[in-house]
């Protein structure tokens, strides 16, 4: 009887010694799915919160974009020429990024307090210069009460009828003056290629800025 026993109790020490690894397997196996889902769940996250911030950078660049937008500034000012502003700047702000107006200029003509567009050019004139503002008419547009003509917007076929000013002279003025954002003087007109005090002298009656 006693032999019985002991054989039955080896027997379930038996069980019980195998079956301790099978559970402690499966509790581990239950522990790793349950790591890796965390893993996941975790770097989701992240790319979740990298798409975020990729956004954010994304709109911030577009609205910085909007936020700006470029003038041609010409005329009678100190630094003619094209400036980025912030969007929403009104004339006298254009023209203090240009240096200001020069002493010669006709500041009545403008209204320092009107906003500005994206491409927009703005044209100082000097003082008793002769501007007429038409519809569809860019500011600056040539007024031919005394003849002369103005070197500044005058077209091409204009300055033609110069005398002495042929079409690769014409040419020269138009280039001149959209490099240098206008003519300040008539007698800076000597400094275009091709026109020296022989020329000028012939014109200098006929023109005006």
């Amino acid at each position: 009887m006693l032999d019985r026993l002991r054989i039955t109790g080896c027997f379930m020490c038996m069980v019980l010694v195998l079956g301790l690894p099978g559970c402690r397997s499966e509790g581990t196996e239950e522990v790793r799915e349950l790591d890796e889902v965390r893993s996941s769940q975790e770097e989701a996250g992240d790319n979740a919160e990298e798409e975020v911030q990729d956004t954010e950078g994304k709109d911030t660049e577009e609205t910085g974009r909007r936020q700006e937008m470029y003038v041609h500034v010409c005329g009678q000012v100190q630094r003619p020429g094209v400036y980025r502003l912030p969007a929403g700047s009104r004339v006298f702000e254009a023209v203090e990024a240009a240096g200001g107006m020069c002493e010669g200029a006709d500041g009545s003509y403008l209204n320092q307090a009107e906003a500005l567009s994206d491409g927009q050019q703005l044209y100082v004139p000097a003082a008793g210069e002769d501007i007429r503002s038409a519809s569809g008419a860019k500011a600056g547009a040539e007024v031919k009460d005394d003849g002369r003509v103005d070197i500044n917007t005058a077209a091409k076929e204009e300055l033609m009828t110069l005398n002495g000013i042929g079409e690769a002279r014409a040419d020269s003025i138009i280039k001149y003056r959209e490099e240098h954002g206008g003519f300040q003087s008539i007698e800076e007109l000597k400094e275009v290629e091709g026109i020296k005090d022989g020329i000028f002298n012939k014109v200098k009656d006929q023109i005006k800025v």
